[in-house]
């Protein structure tokens, strides 16, 4: 999928109207060589115009040593000769106008067509996968967690993520990080037949950090038009778009959250060192077992995990029968972070609650933080294979 790189968000938008469904946008340099590593399938870069000439001409210089086979078309305000010389010179394959829209439809289509003459035919699509975050009791900061997970995952735009919020009567990712959504799940109503990725873009939020957020509705009465065959089909189809899609979840087994978990790939399961959390944490790993849901994809997340309550990780362990995968002990920083719309894992990456979420998003990867409790998921695991029947 094509991927932008430029700092500011309306250009962005502007340049995304051009390009095919699944573009993806970073804001730097470095985190365009972070998405190239993730990403070697990739056939085009187009730069922006907020990007520097001198910088723009190193990127096309590297790409054209390192990586051949990727495109790179320069958006510029204003075009000359200087630019031009400068760009072929370089390596840059199409330059083009900021409003010439059909220009950059044309110069990405023959990127494409040149990948596939250099690369052959793709072959079988990658899926994404979806992580789904669960706990049986409210208050013990789910919310927070599938945000800075989905931030940890997302690694400034290394990877594309969606967090999808479907706690559908009271959902607070949105207000978690400071956006004002104008499209939300709701939108979807009535479209179960034709729902795709391109009519999904459409409801979907950015943020500021190459984040996606598709919102809960703005009025709880409306979760009774929301069916599983929606959300199914909702999860299905932002997978094959994005590298991962996080769920968060409503502190019950309501029809949206079973739906989740028959899709979900691994299910992060939030607990908290009390008496009541625990049991009934114990109660719905009982209840997935007899459902079959993520058996061998589940992980525990220990959250406000401080020694002083007197209950121990080992004692924790005991009781679930499951090893804790991260804690996240109690700081005030968290809770002025999360007031403040800017969520501890980029308010203070070097935190350690910021490194426990980003070693929970390293197991999800494969990639595990160095020091952190997670240990790397089996890819080698078959999907599936655990699951409850599908229609």
């Amino acid at each position: 999928m094509p991927v932008i790189v430029e700092p500011d968000a309306t250009a962005i938008v502007d340049l995304q109207r051009a390009l095919p469904t699944g573009s993806h946008a970073v804001g730097t340099e470095d985190r365009l060589t972070a998405w190239l590593d993730q990403h070697p399938d990739e056939y085009v870069v187009v730069l922006g115009p907020s990007i520097a000439l001198d910088a723009a001409v190193g990127v096309a210089e590297d790409l054209r040593i390192q990586r051949p086979t990727v495109s790179l078309v320069l958006v510029r305000d204003a075009v000359d000769t200087d630019v031009l010389t400068r760009a072929m010179h370089a390596g840059v394959r199409d330059v083009v106008r900021g409003d010439d829209e059909k220009a950059l439809t044309l110069a990405v289509e023959r990127a494409h067509q040149l990948h596939a003459a250099l690369r052959g035919p793709a072959g079988a699509r990658r899926l994404g996968r979806v992580v789904t975050v669960f706990s049986p009791k409210g208050g013990v900061g789910k919310t927070t967690a599938s945000v800075n997970l989905a931030l940890a995952l997302s690694d400034g735009g290394a990877r594309k993520v969606c967090l999808v919020d479907l706690d559908l009567a009271f959902g607070d990712v949105a207000i978690t990080m400071q956006l004002f959504p104008t499209h939300s799940i709701e939108h979807a109503v009535g479209s179960e037949s034709a729902i795709d990725l391109g009519l999904l873009e459409g409801l979907l939020t950015r943020h500021e950090d190459s984040l996606t957020v598709l919102a809960a509705p703005s009025h709880p009465d409306v979760r009774e038009r929301i069916t599983p065959a929606l959300i199914s089909r909702t999860l299905r189809a932002l997978r094959e778009g994005f590298d991962y899609v996080v769920v968060d979840t409503s502190p019950s087994f309501d029809d949206a959250t079973l739906t989740a978990l028959d899709e979900t790939d691994e299910c992060v399961v939030v607990a908290t060192l009390d008496v009541p959390t625990l049991k009934n944490v114990k109660v719905a790993l009982e209840t997935m077992d007899l459902l079959r849901i993520a058996r061998g994809h589940r992980h525990l997340l220990l959250n406000r995990a401080d020694d002083a309550v007197g209950i121990s990780v080992e004692k924790v362990e005991s009781i679930l029968g499951m090893p804790v995968a991260a804690r996240v002990a109690t700081a005030i920083e968290i809770a002025a972070s999360t007031n403040a719309g800017t969520p501890i894992v980029l308010g203070a990456p070097d935190h350690v609650a910021s490194q426990s979420f980003r070693g929970l998003a390293g197991l999800m990867t494969g990639q595990p933080v160095e020091g952190s409790d997670a240990k790397p998921a089996d890819e080698g695991r078959s999907r599936g294979l655990f699951r409850r029947g599908r229609n």
